[in-house]
């Protein structure tokens, strides 16, 4: 039975150093070999990634290179996958944007064209077993109306989103079901409808179903254009990034954790998040 790390993270979309004046670098050339210092410490075997450049791939797939971890990429604009080309082969994929608009609502949901999904179907090469595996980013804004980010109908059009997410997966696997694992930056809570939809469409979350270990923290601090600060944790409701698991043994989830050295803090606000499995 296979034992796989499978993880999401958001990477910070930034390729200039805009921290020059505070004497560091937050360079997409800087950033991409602290990426492949903790990825080769992490040793995951499928990556969903958000927000990423093509400059940032570049960078992190020639230092990935140089240290013989043999990731193959799947490139979707923001939300591409890297995975283990000795473990998987890749049966199919699928890439898209989500759309500006949302049915009903009124407004753009999709700033800069970087709200999108991308979808992996993997077999391993090992027993031939099969899953699904999806890296997403979703829309940003709040619906709560005391939020400085403020922006009418943002819940619902995370749940729309997602909503066209399942669609697609439920295409993928209409002739034979297998393991699907959701990963990515869902920009809202644990307490959320994007949460509650995916719930009702027979999803659960990794945290909950985790039979080892589940981490209880946010995993998320302020890196930004005006520097970076501690990692200072909140409760893990209170975390925006999300791993969903549907059509998986009771006992898939062995554990749902984050990664958060101090050398972690400069490269993205978001640490990265990945569950042990097992099937």
């Amino acid at each position: 039975m296979p034992k796989l790390r499978l993880m999401s993270n958001n990477q910070w979309k930034n390729d200039e150093n805009l921290w020059e004046e505070l004497g560091l670098d937050c360079s997409a050339a800087t950033r991409a070999r602290g990426f492949a210092e903790a990825y080769a410490e992490l040793a995951p075997d499928v990556v969903g990634l958000q927000e990423v450049s093509g400059k940032m791939i570049e960078e992190l797939m020639e230092r990935l290179a140089e240290k013989a971890t043999p990731f193959a990429l799947l490139w979707g604009r923001d939300t591409p996958i890297l995975y283990r080309s000795d473990k998987f082969e890749l049966l199919d994929s699928r890439h898209a944007l989500y759309p500006d608009g949302v049915p009903g609502l009124d407004g753009i949901y999709n700033n800069k064209k970087t709200k999108s999904y991308t979808i992996a179907h993997f077999r391993c090469k090992e027993d031939g077993k099969r899953f699904v595996f999806v890296s997403t980013h979703l829309w940003w804004k709040s619906s709560n109306p005391e939020s400085r980010s403020y922006y009418p109908g943002s819940d619902e059009a995370r749940a729309y989103q997602i909503e066209l997410v399942i669609a697609e997966i439920d295409r993928f696997c209409r002739e034979q079901s297998c393991p699907v694992v959701i990963v990515g930056d869902f920009n809202t809570r644990y307490d959320s409808k994007v949460i509650e939809y995916a719930k009702s469409r027979g999803f659960s979350h990794a945290h909950d179903v985790a039979t080892e270990y589940a981490d209880e923290t946010n995993g998320h601090h302020p890196c930004g254009k005006s520097g970076y600060m501690p990692y200072e944790p909140k409760p893990f409701v209170c975390g925006i990034d999300h791993i969903l698991v549907r059509d998986c043994p009771s006992d898939f989830v062995r554990r749902f954790d984050r990664y958060y050295p101090d050398s972690f803090l400069p490269l993205s606000d978001h640490f990265p998040l990945y569950i042990d499995v097992e099937f």
